[in-house]
């Protein structure tokens, strides 16, 4: 896994840096199978800070892009804690990535069960060709 970081009006600390390296290899063991399967995972991680003149209110801006063999999966997110928005941004990337899996695995077994029941004689649908 390639992790690239870029900021923009803000400083990337050591602490930051590990930070954001830790909630990204927290979404490993999601992408840890995609990855053996599929290839290499790229992930674009980048932070910023609005603007220098605002006290309070959403000031800090986190993006996340993970690009997975042609699959894309991004997040992003405004909040007034930089850490916060890091967090919230891995939660919708695991939601997002975890959604897509079950859906594969979803579409799988529903194939798989119409070609046994094909196979079977208990329906003459062709679940190639959805048509009878």
């Amino acid at each position: 896994m390639k992790i690239n970081f870029q900021a923009k009006n803000i400083e990337i600390t050591e602490a930051i840096h590990d930070y954001v390296v830790k909630r990204v290899t927290n979404l490993d063991k999601l992408l840890a199978e995609i990855e053996a399967t599929s290839g290499e995972v790229i992930v674009l991680f980048s932070l910023s800070k609005t603007t220098h003149h605002h006290k309070s209110g959403e000031v800090f801006h986190a993006d996340c892009s993970i690009n997975i063999k042609g699959k894309k999966f991004y997040s992003s997110v405004n909040s007034e804690d930089l850490y916060q928005a890091i967090d919230e941004v891995k939660d919708n990337l695991y939601a997002e990535i975890n959604k897509n899996k079950d859906r594969r695995q979803t579409l799988f077994k529903r194939g798989a069960s119409s070609v046994k029941k094909m196979m079977k004689g208990l329906s003459k649908r062709n679940p190639f060709t959805s048509k009878y």
